[in-house]
């Protein structure tokens, strides 16, 4: 692979920058990532048995906890540690595959649109964009989980039809500026075939700023879909979610807090987490800190 490459200069990029916030979001992505992909190995407890006899157990450093559970139980006696560890491959999976839906169509969209620039192509696809934009996406998946009924793969793809937009007005702006420059302009000009110049040329110079906008696209996806879990509109029992959780725990918090709390917290700490992998990307890639060379010429 050429030294001059855009993989090749992002990948040294990101050796020669640090970033404490971004270092702290990766390793905690990797520890949640981690402990989802071999939750069924290390829970403590089946997260799914039912105990009238443990029910409402407090963290263990309360009077009353154990530490048999971590974390305490919550008003059936199941274990929230474990409810938790298996709650983030849900989510995960929702942040992950819906953002690579999402990705795919508004990338090939916005290559399309901004390549196409000025044609009727690129003007109806904008006019969409606008109307979809100009909804909120959590009242349009709100619309279609009515529609259709409630479950993991509908959420995904819900989720992941509601939110290329974004990703099409993204790349088509970065298309229509790098599709000027004096490289691709010349490649042109020498007859070198439109998809030639797009998987080439235009396509590793938009890149970078798609993979910032999807690494914090999949932090929304995941408050999308604790909220409509929360609302008992996403994943449906018995899976796991924090979202679920958090509704399980909500009559509980005045007496029993521990059971809203660590999924809140879950939440919170893994959007946080991947906003700051998100933010350490969008450092390391903003052409402005570059400091050698404009792109694949």
């Amino acid at each position: 692979m050429s030294k001059n490459s855009p993989i090749t200069k992002t990948f040294t990029k990101i050796r020669n920058f640090t970033s404490p916030l971004g270092l702290i979001g990766l390793i905690t992505v990797t520890i949640i990532v981690l402990l989802a992909i071999f939750a069924p190995w290390i829970v403590p407890h089946d997260p799914f048995a039912i105990d009238a006899t443990k029910r409402l157990i407090p963290p263990f450093w309360v009077d009353g906890g154990s530490t048999t559970y971590l974390l305490g139980t919550d008003h059936v006696g199941r274990d929230i540690l474990s409810r938790l560890i298996y709650g983030g491959r849900v989510s995960l999976l929702v942040g992950l595959f819906s953002v690579i839906i999402s990705g795919v169509i508004g990338l090939l969209l916005g290559l399309l649109a901004g390549y196409l620039g000025g044609t009727w192509v690129d003007h109806v696809l904008m006019r969409v964009v606008d109307a979809i934009l100009a909804i909120p996406t959590l009242l349009l998946v709100l619309v279609a989980i009515v529609v259709f009924e409630p479950g993991l793969i509908t959420l995904i793809v819900v989720i992941g039809l509601t939110s290329w937009p974004q990703y099409t007005r993204l790349v088509r702006g970065e298309v229509l500026s790098v599709k000027q420059r004096e490289f691709v302009q010349l490649a042109y000009t020498l007859g070198a075939p439109h998809t030639y110049l797009i998987r080439r040329h235009i396509l590793p110079n938009v890149v970078s700023s798609f993979i910032v906008v999807a690494t914090i696209g999949i932090a929304s996806a995941i408050l999308t879909e604790s909220s409509l879990s929360f609302l008992g509109l996403g994943v449906q029992p018995p899976d796991i979610t924090w979202g679920g959780m958090l509704n399980d725990g909500r009559n509980y918090i005045a007496t029993s807090w521990w059971i809203a709390t660590f999924p809140g917290l879950a939440i919170t700490i893994t959007v946080l987490a991947i906003t700051f992998v998100g933010d350490w990307f969008r450092d390391v890639l903003d052409p402005r800190l570059k400091q050698g060379g404009e792109g694949n010429e």
